[in-house]
């Protein structure tokens, strides 16, 4: 079984999951809390993290059945084919979203272009590459995600 992307219509990623996972199909649907101001209150709501996308883990011959459920409107597509989200890239989006707003990172004096490996967080055991040092951050470079990290000095 393959995790495919389903976009679907605006606001109703929630609903899509829910369905899905209803009848049997492995729907994830990664929410983050943020806080809505309206003109009387604040209020902490959960929203998708990727607007109009949920995944799937389904088999190839039972992809139309997502079809059923309201809301869903098509598979995202790569190339000309249905694209397929790995495994672990799901569980680093998973990793990603299970940690605490703050976390320690312990930092030796680290130099612009070491390699490193990052001990804690959220990116644990990623390989990093140092592409900036000052007074009071790192920014460094994950390379297997293709994204840049600030690291704030205490």
């Amino acid at each position: 079984m393959n995790w495919y992307v389903i976009y679907t219509k605006p606001k109703w990623e929630k609903k899509v999951a829910e369905r899905l996972n209803e009848i049997g199909i492995i729907a994830y649907c990664p929410l983050i809390t943020k806080v809505s101001q309206w003109s009387d209150r604040k209020k902490k709501v959960q929203v998708p993290l990727f607007n109009s996308y949920v995944f799937v883990k389904i088999n190839e011959k039972e992809r139309n059945v997502i079809f059923e459920i309201p809301g869903a409107l098509r598979y995202l597509f790569w190339l000309g084919k249905p694209a397929i989200v790995k495994d672990k890239e799901i569980e680093a989006i998973q990793d990603w979203l299970n940690v605490p707003d703050s976390f320690e990172v312990m930092v030796s004096t680290w130099k612009k272009g070491d390699k490193i490996v990052l001990e804690s967080g959220p990116f644990v055991a990623r390989t990093a590459m140092v592409q900036e040092v000052k007074h009071n951050h790192y920014v460094l470079v994950l390379e297997s995600l293709g994204c840049i990290l600030k690291v704030e000095k205490k």
